[in-house]
């Protein structure tokens, strides 16, 4: 017969002999097992005194870390039934093997690509023409953009683009991919440099990732060039941290 399959409190691990209080052990393991999917949406997890009760700790701590994952909106109330698992389901696991655009990717992940223009401006900056390393007077486009799949906003990007090598953005469409639009320019993006790092959004991206309390997040900053080495693109988009993970393939 096949062994039975453990219940989800076994698969927690909670230590006394760590500075990090039992609440957030206990919110960070439980956060771990809903993103990995061992807790899918609908499963139902016991109640805070019943949980209490199994771990041997107090009902303050379950209550907290509850507390927390509801306000992530990670688990809704149910009363003495217990809370349900509400996702947000896996996350989504983005390869970094080429350069590619928000739009392809969201495909690739088989999900729907959607944006919503915030701001779009022809500027001149001079920190951002040091960037570029080019002179303060030239035009660059603003653009800043909410990046959505299946209408879950995903991002909140702020791109320049240099318009004195690429003037035809400026009277674009650009609703849909900018690499397309640039591709479709004959300047189309060939290489990027790119960093990313940890970063707190701001009280207005928490309002557009539907956050009721700041919630790690992903800063990517990118700089794009062009065949001929030339920078065409610097972009920083902040990533939601509860959905969103980058994943590396690495070779010897």
């Amino acid at each position: 017969m096949p062994a039975p399959k453990p219940s989800f409190q076994d698969l927690l691990d909670l230590r006394d002999d760590t500075a990090k209080p039992l609440y957030q052990q206990l919110e960070e393991q439980l956060t771990r097992l809903i993103d990995d999917g061992a807790l899918p949406p609908g499963t139902t997890l016991p109640a805070e005194r019943q949980l209490a009760e199994r771990l041997g700790i107090s009902r303050t701590t379950v209550q907290r870390s509850y507390n927390a994952l509801r306000e992530r909106k990670l688990l809704s109330a149910q009363g003495r039934l217990g809370s349900i698992v509400q996702g947000p389901g896996p996350r989504l696991h983005s390869g970094m093997d080429r350069l590619k655009g928000f739009t392809e990717e969201m495909r690739e992940l088989g999900r729907v690509p959607s944006s919503q223009i915030l701001e779009r401006l022809v500027v001149n900056d001079r920190s951002i023409a040091s960037i570029f390393g080019r002179s303060s007077h030239i035009d660059f486009l603003k653009l800043v953009r909410v990046r959505s799949g299946d209408g879950v906003p995903m991002s909140r990007e702020i791109a320049w683009y240099n318009l004195e090598r690429a003037p035809g953005l400026a009277q674009s469409d650009l609703s849909g991919s900018v690499y397309a639009k640039l591709a479709e320019l004959g300047m189309p993006l060939v290489r990027c440099d790119q960093t990313i790092e940890a970063a707190a959004p701001t009280a207005e991206e928490c309002a557009i990732f539907g956050f009721s309390k700041p919630v790690p997040c992903l800063l990517i900053k990118r700089r794009s060039y062009g065949a001929d080495g030339d920078m065409l693109e610097y972009v920083e988009g902040l990533f939601r941290g509860d959905t969103y993970t980058y994943r590396l393939s690495l070779q010897s």
